[in-house]
């Protein structure tokens, strides 16, 4: 069965693509749950109109993701934490430091555009990719200081 996709699904495509699936897969998941509806001709000449809608939004959510990186790589968060022998922290800095510190900063990101391999647990200065949008990440600038 050929669906048209009204959602991006990374195993499946992108908005607006038509893809062939199993029809128990479409009659059950896709179209139920808003992914997808079935590729008649109809349809078809629906989602021509759609696409146009969805591009314009797609790229309006694309410059505020622009805008926002550019704000969010002004940004120097700094953090204060207590250490031990040859400069190690009681604790790390995770994610979630650095998103709270974010949202001090005015701005709101989610934790799980931060990605952060795993959490800082030395002194000194490190860039943090903050992903805002499938196009732009920012690099975030974090200092970690003894308290």
């Amino acid at each position: 069965m050929e669906i048209i996709l009204k959602k991006e699904m990374p195993s499946l495509g992108k908005i607006g693509s038509t893809v062939k699936v199993a029809e128990g897969y479409a009659r059950n998941y896709l179209i139920p749950r808003g992914v997808g509806i079935e590729a008649t001709p109809k349809n078809l000449k629906l989602l021509e109109r759609e696409i146009k809608i969805w591009e314009k939004k797609a790229q309006q959510s694309k410059d505020e993701a622009i805008k926002l990186a550019a704000e969010i790589e002004k940004l120097n968060l700094s953090f204060a934490r207590k250490t031990g022998e040859e400069d190690k922290l009681f604790g790390s800095v995770t994610t979630i430091d650095i998103a709270e510190s974010i949202k001090e900063a005015g701005f709101h990101i989610d934790r799980k555009q931060i990605h952060l391999e795993e959490p800082l647990k030395t002194l000194g200065d490190f860039t943090v990719p903050v992903k805002l949008h499938p196009d732009v990440a920012a690099n975030l600038k974090v200092t970690v200081v003894k308290e």
